[in-house]
């Protein structure tokens, strides 16, 4: 079956909205999309080339990205050219980096409510109820991106 450039296109456009409308930032949902639908790793001249963009966005892009696990940047034997593609399981990578968010979020709230004058507060039930969310998601995160690998086997 032949390559519909044009219908992966679009999809790698309304992905990057999808995710953009989400919260993450709008170059770095498209660097992601454009390399989910490229067969090979892209250079950031060309990701800039595809997506009319700025050396600097992509750098920006490519870099926030890189902290999630979801781009690596493999270099190329012989040339002092860097590719940057996606790694196997990009959203598995993205979930484990984000334990580290979750937990830091959920230590730097210990505390609090009793800050906010108790959790019988506004406030202070507001952060105790993100805590134990946190706390929650914290625990069952690991075993659900373990169920998701489970599944692929």
């Amino acid at each position: 079956m032949a390559r519909d450039e044009a219908k992966l296109s679009e999809y790698a456009e309304h992905a990057a909205a999808l995710l953009t409308a989400a919260g993450f930032p709008r170059m770095a949902s498209r660097v992601l999309f454009t390399l989910t639908v490229s067969e090979t790793g892209l250079t950031a001249a060309e990701l800039a080339d595809r997506l009319s963009a700025s050396a600097a966005a992509i750098s920006g892009a490519v870099r926030y990205l890189q902290s999630f696990g979801m781009v690596r940047r493999v270099s190329q034997p012989g040339s002092r050219r860097d590719v940057y593609e996606l790694p196997d399981n990009p959203w598995y990578s993205a979930g484990v980096s984000e334990d580290r968010f979750y937990g830091a979020m959920y230590n730097l709230a210990q505390g609090i409510p009793e800050a906010a004058g108790g959790k019988d507060t506004v406030v202070g039930a507001r952060i105790a109820e993100m805590s134990d969310f946190l706390q929650y998601f914290r625990k069952r995160l690991p075993e659900l991106l373990d169920e998701w690998i489970r599944s692929r086997s």
